[in-house]
């Protein structure tokens, strides 16, 4: 367990100092960015090691892994966000531990979610995920909405019982115009951002960028960057 402490203290000192001369050369202060560790396919005991080396925001895609992980480490102070596609039928579960919900992209989900939080006397925090590869009305590849529908779903989820408009997600496009042009998708984004801002000033948080690409986010102006393979290798996949 020290080997692998210190092999995460070493790769979380790394990525903090990538942030911190990304931040350094966008005029930007290293507060302004949040780092959110991905630890989706890593067993609990790599997140309690995390927590206690500083690391307070942490990230998971499946809902499968990340209830029983939230449940062994329910007595962290941490703040866990659910950023894989979701299915109305996990919402329920999802809702019982995550803090925020990073991939909201269809007003059924925003019900879903909505029922689920009422129901847990909670309130969940709620990005927008956006597709920039995705056509007028369709959804992305990986999940999002198209950017003509961003205004229909924040304005749903502004209304919603026990969610909060948090702010606006994505993940650099494999396809599209902006493939390969991450920095071009990520100061899309912050236009995005800041339409969105005009009509809900609270909404701004943006969450983009990850391992290889977060100096391109904290250059745009992301306010969150998500990062898994930088700070814990890459491990197998469990089960």
């Amino acid at each position: 367990m020290t080997d692998r402490r210190n092999e995460l203290a070493t790769n979380l000192a790394a990525v903090e100092e990538r942030i911190s001369s990304a931040c350094a050369a966008a005029g930007r202060k290293r507060e302004e960015v949040t780092l959110i560790v991905v630890t989706k396919t890593y067993p609990a005991s790599d997140v309690r090691l995390l927590h206690e080396l500083g690391v307070r925001n942490v990230a998971e895609n499946r809902d499968q892994d990340a209830a029983p992980k939230a449940e062994a480490c329910s007595d962290l102070d941490l703040s866990w966000h659910f950023v894989g596609q979701l299915q109305t039928n996990k919402v329920r579960s999802v809702a019982s531990y995550a803090d925020v919900v990073q991939s909201v992209d269809r007003l059924k989900l925003v019900g879903a979610l909505s029922s689920a939080a009422v129901k847990a006397e909670r309130e969940l925090g709620c990005l927008i995920q956006v597709a920039l590869d995705a056509d007028a009305g369709t959804r992305g590849e990986r999940g999002g909405v198209a950017p003509d529908g961003i205004d229909e779903l924040a304005a749903a989820v502004a209304e919603a019982p026990g969610l909060r408009l948090d702010g606006l997600m994505t993940v650099a496009p494999l396809a599209g115009p902006f493939a390969g042009r991450q920095r071009a998708a990520f100061e899309r984004m912050m236009e995005f951002s800041s339409s969105l801002r005009a009509g809900h000033p609270a909404a701004n948080m943006v969450s983009a960028g990850m391992s290889a690409d977060l100096e391109e986010a904290v250059a745009a102006g992301a306010t969150h960057v998500r990062v898994g393979t930088a700070v814990l290798g890459v491990r197998p996949r469990l089960g």
